[in-house]
């Protein structure tokens, strides 16, 4: 009788939505190690930018690749990266982990106050 290949628990392998949920979270854990603060903040990945039409700051030429959605009314700060834009302009896994960590500093940086540079001092480098 044969074994299974993995543990039920293990995935054999992750969905492309699952990876990519992967990379924010490593992400978000390399910031927290200096920003605790982050444990109070929710980071979420959604397929694409919703098209609410005005007020997104946002046209047919600058799809955005991030967003926040500042604390208000005993709401919790949230980060999101949207990941069919980011696929899109990414080739591999580390191009697309690199990105998403420059999209999750800046979107961090936005709802601090604070530069892209404070938050993570290795910010723009390649």
């Amino acid at each position: 009788m044969r074994g299974p290949i993995a543990p039920p628990q293990v995935p054999l392998a992750a969905s492309r939505a699952e990876a990519f949920a992967d990379l924010v979270q490593d992400s978000v854990e390399r910031l927290e190690r200096r920003w605790p603060q982050l444990a109070d903040m929710d980071f979420m990945v959604l397929e694409v930018p919703r098209l609410d039409g005005p007020g997104q700051g946002w046209n047919d030429e600058a799809v955005p690749l991030g967003g926040t959605v500042p604390a208000r009314d005993g709401r919790r700060a949230r980060v999101v990266v949207y990941r069919r834009p980011v696929e899109i302009r990414t080739k591999g896994r580390d191009e697309r982990a690199a990105l998403v960590h420059e999209i999750v500093v800046e979107q961090v940086a936005e709802l601090l106050g604070l530069t892209p540079e404070t938050v993570d001092p290795r910010y723009g480098e390649d």
